[in-house]
C-alpha cells in the first residue's frame, strides 16, 4: 500500500526553521543519513539522500529507482534551501501561497525535499532527498532528522 502524500501549508512548515543541531561534523552527517536511509526503508520508498556540509557531499544513497536522474533534483532543492535558508518545499509553499512566479532552471529546484541544516543559528549544510512527490521527499527528510535529533542528549529546536 503506498503512502498518502502529505499537504503542507506554510504555518505547518515554519517550524522547521526554529530545528537546530548542537554540531555537524561529517560522522555526525553520516549517522543523520544512515537514519534517513532507515526511514526510507521503513516507508518502503524510492529516494536518492544526499547531505552536504558547507560545500562537501559528505553522504549519498541511493535505493530502490533513484539513479543519475535525481542528481540535477538533489543539488537543485539543495540551492534552494541555501539559498533561502529554508526547506525548498516552505519557499515553494511560500510562492504559491503569494501568487509569485517561480521557475525551475539549472541550479535552483522549486521542490520539496531539502532542509537546511544549522548549528548556532548559521545554515551549514543542508539534508536532501528526491525520487518520490516532493511532499513525501520533504516528509521523508523531515522524520529523519527529526529521528536522528531524538537520539541526542543536547538540547534543540522544535
Amino acid at each position: 500500500m503506498a503512502r498518502p502524500i502529505p499537504e503542507y501549508t506554510v504555518a505547518g512548515l515554519e517550524p522547521l526553521n526554529s530545528i537546530e543541531f548542537p554540531s555537524l561534523s561529517n560522522d555526525d552527517a553520516v549517522a543523520l543519513g544512515i537514519v534517513a536511509v532507515g526511514v526510507i526503508r521503513e516507508w518502503d520508498l524510492s529516494l536518492a539522500v544526499d547531505i552536504v556540509l558547507g560545500d562537501d557531499l559528505v553522504f549519498r544513497a541511493k535505493l530502490k529507482a533513484t539513479g543519475a536522474g535525481n542528481d540535477p533534483w538533489l543539488k537543485g532543492k539543495a540551492a534552494v534551501a541555501t539559498r533561502f535558508g529554508e526547506p525548498s518545499l516552505l519557499v515553494k509553499a511560500r510562492h504559491l501561497e503569494a501568487g509569485t512566479p517561480f521557475a525551475d532552471d539549472d541550479t535552483l529546484k522549486y521542490h520539496g525535499g531539502s532542509i537546511p541544516l544549522r548549528v548556532g543559528g548559521q545554515v551549514v549544510g543542508t539534508l536532501t532527498m528526491s525520487g518520490e512527490p516532493d511532499a513525501t521527499d520533504h516528509e521523508a527528510a523531515a522524520e529523519a532528522i527529526h529521528r536522528y535529533l531524538g537520539t541526542l542528549d543536547g538540547a534543540h529546536g522544535a
